[in-house]
């Protein structure tokens, strides 16, 4: 059962960040965390460009594992954190995993719960590792700028301003950190990929807690994950990596449209036209920003991104049967990828999105209406062997 880690990833919708500082938006630790792995993303491509050996399953894991344990540690503040992790780190890996005990012993890969308990037991600085702490301090950098400008004079915001640049510096042998220091098209992606954090979730409705793209699109891959590794048939590696950040990046064209709302994206007068519309911005505005050799990897993450499909050569196929992707596809120089299961993953968070909200007393319409046309489709069906209808009825029908 993935549903109890699903329920937990969602707590970070509601953990604000820099609460002690004058904030003029909203930061979550939902949207620090995809943002994060957005950067990790464009560091690590970087790296591999230049000849670096990087390890993307490790890469992926580690993100999710450091976002498990500072779910358990947010309130801790970062210099009193870090300390205690240097100096009570068994202590501090002993409560986390007390505390996330149940969490874990729900999941049927065993594997993965052994994997999170070794992560931080072993503290070995990984070059994957080290991608995934740059991945932070710039990613937290990113949101301190936006709080300096807002209030340079708040007592011990100059000493914060020298820590989190330090720790910047610290890392400023790889190469993708000092490609995104320039502030040129690195920065831009990461830029770009930033201000889906301000895009909110059905605009149209109040809710609570608000989500982003940015934070839905960390939902979604995860989930894509957790439900990946949890195959009868084991993935092969490609197809780990490719579930993951065709997750991560599927609302990515929404960086141009805004987030549309289901009910008009899926007009049959206006389907085709939005979705031309998002490939023109994305050719126009986000891939100029990558480069070229990224290309058509962000547009296989990104095109026609709700159906199966796997790559012959430099061509791609799509319309591939689970079965087919299973038995014949599922090796890595065919880049598998389940779009099935982007789509249902996508529905879900959708889903637990609106019945949050109900269920917290802050409903509407669209939101009760919402969640009926996500829950029926999916009640009953299993997809890319998982068992939808279960998780669906389990956050159908719990209470918060």
């Amino acid at each position: 059962m993935i549903e109890k880690l699903i329920e937990k990833f969602f707590e970070a919708a509601s953990m604000q960040r820099w609460n002690d500082h004058i904030r003029p938006v909203e930061l979550t630790e939902l949207d620090k965390q995809a943002h994060k792995m957005v950067i990790a993303y464009v560091i690590a491509k970087i790296e591999e460009d230049k000849g670096s050996k990087v390890n993307w399953l490790d890469l992926i894991e580690g993100l999710i594992f450091e976002f498990l344990y500072r779910l358990v540690l947010t309130d801790i503040k970062p210099p009193v954190f870090h300390r205690m992790m240097v100096e009570r780190r068994n202590e501090m890996n002993s409560h986390v995993l007390k505390q996330l005990k149940d969490d874990l012993d729900s999941f049927n890969n065993k594997e993965f719960k052994q994997k999170f308990e070794n992560y931080f037991s072993n503290p070995e600085n990984t070059f994957e590792r080290r991608i995934l702490r740059a991945a932070h301090y710039l990613a937290t950098n990113w949101e301190f700028k936006i709080i300096y400008h807002s209030a340079p004079f708040i007592y011990g915001i100059e000493k914060t301003k020298e820590n989190i640049e330090n720790q910047i510096e610290d890392h400023y042998d790889l190469i993708g950190v000092q490609k995104i220091l320039l502030g040129k098209k690195s920065y831009g992606f990461v830029d770009l990929c930033g201000q889906l954090r301000f895009q909110k979730r059905w605009a149209h409705s109040p809710r609570v807690p608000e989500t982003s793209v940015l934070g839905h699109m960390l939902i979604v891959a995860i989930t894509a994950y957790l439900c990946t590794i949890e195959m009868k048939t084991p993935p092969c590696d490609k197809r780990v990596y490719n579930n993951f950040f065709a997750g991560l990046f599927h609302d990515l064209p929404e960086v141009s449209t805004r987030d549309i709302i289901s009910p008009v994206k899926s007009a049959a007068d206006l389907e085709d036209i939005i979705k031309d519309y998002e490939n023109e911005r994305m050719k126009e505005e986000v891939l100029p920003l990558i480069p070229k050799t990224w290309h058509d990897e962000m547009k296989y993450f990104t095109e026609n991104e709700f159906e199966n499909r796997i790559k012959e050569g430099h061509k791609s196929r799509k319309g591939i049967k689970f079965e087919e992707l299973n038995k014949k596809y599922n090796e890595d120089k065919f880049s598998p990828l389940d779009g099935e299961l982007i789509k249902a993953c996508d529905k879900l968070a959708a889903f637990i999105e609106a019945n949050l909200s109900i269920e917290y007393g802050i409903t509407s319409k669209y939101l009760e209406e919402g969640r009926e046309n996500i829950y029926i489709p999916f009640k009953n069906s299993k997809i890319s062997g998982t068992d939808f209808g279960r998780i669906f009825d389990y956050f159908y029908k719990k209470k918060w």
